[in-house]
């Protein structure tokens, strides 16, 4: 059974807090609270750790429509002067929205052997190497340039016997599939718990072993790095990253645009011999060896 919703859309005005109006939001009985951008500023490149927000936000409330509008509205403006933010609402469309969602993600090729596949749809090709993914809970379904453009590198490489780091692991798609592309030992981190519970979830409905571990931990050994992240923390990272490959190792890196090719190349250059760019739309993959000591 299909359920009605309507959404209020809130603009704060300027000193108001949109993570604590979101909060009031929640309180309101919102079943989900959506922060986007209302003043076209993309955030593209926030330091490592930070969760920066736009100079102006909107916020969207998705509310069931038998939630009392009235009471909702009060307990808002009871939290904060009705003069501080601007506020819309609409019906929502009656349809089944759980269904709505599941039916963006359908099995996707990412080459000659690897598969995705969310975990609600049967493999259309049992034989292949399938990835069975939940995209809900973390960034990292396959469907974004940077994500398919690692997952094609490990469709056509060796892995056996190799050990493979997954850094900025996300749902944990590209430490699945260096696992079950026979990879020795797959290790995983990132800054987000979300994407470390993700990335176990992801682990155990594919069988396989993933170990988790710190950002700043020191790993011996590596021979594959995998970085889905973008390009300033990437440059950021260069060190480390030289620290935890093995001499001759390599490193796969993504979440470049285009024009920050020419930089990331530069950074890497002191450690790293780079091959040439790997393109799709506007993104790029870089690779690169682990110079050998003279």
């Amino acid at each position: 059974m299909s359920l009605t919703w309507y959404e209020l859309i809130i603009k704060p005005r300027i000193g108001l807090d949109p993570e604590w109006l979101s909060d009031c939001m929640s309180l309101a009985g919102a079943c989900a609270v959506t922060l986007s951008d209302d003043a076209d500023e993309p955030i593209l490149e926030p330091p490592i750790g930070s969760m920066p927000l736009w100079s102006k936000t909107r916020l969207t409330g998705l509310f069931l429509s038998e939630t009392d509008r009235d009471a909702a509205l009060l307990l808002l403006t009871q939290q904060c002067p009705p003069q501080s933010f601007d506020v819309t609402q609409h019906e929502l469309a009656d349809q089944d929205w759980v269904r709505a969602w599941m039916d963006q993600f359908k099995p996707m090729p990412m080459g000659d052997r690897l598969w995705i596949c969310p975990s609600w749809e049967i493999p259309p090709k049992p034989d292949a190497v399938n990835i069975i993914l939940d995209p809900g809970l973390a960034f990292g379904s396959g469907t974004h340039p940077t994500t398919s453009l690692i997952c094609h590198w490990l469709d056509q490489a060796d892995l056996r016997g190799k050990t493979v780091v997954d850094f900025g692991c996300g749902s944990g798609i590209l430490a699945v599939a260096a696992a079950k592309l026979g990879a020795k030992r797959v290790l995983a981190t990132d800054i987000d718990p979300q994407a470390w519970i993700a990335t176990s979830e992801n682990a155990e409905r594919n069988h396989v072993q993933i170990e988790l571990f710190e950002p700043d931990a020191v790993i011996e050994g590596v021979d594959l790095i995998l970085a889905n992240i973008l390009a300033q923390p990437l440059i950021d990272l260069e060190e480390h990253f030289a620290d935890l490959l093995r001499d001759g190792g390599e490193i796969v890196l993504s979440g470049i645009l285009q024009s920050q090719v020419a930089a990331v190349s530069q950074a890497y250059a002191k450690h790293f011999v780079c091959a040439s760019p790997i393109m799709k739309e506007n993104w790029a993959l870089l690779s690169a060896i682990r110079r050998l000591p003279f």
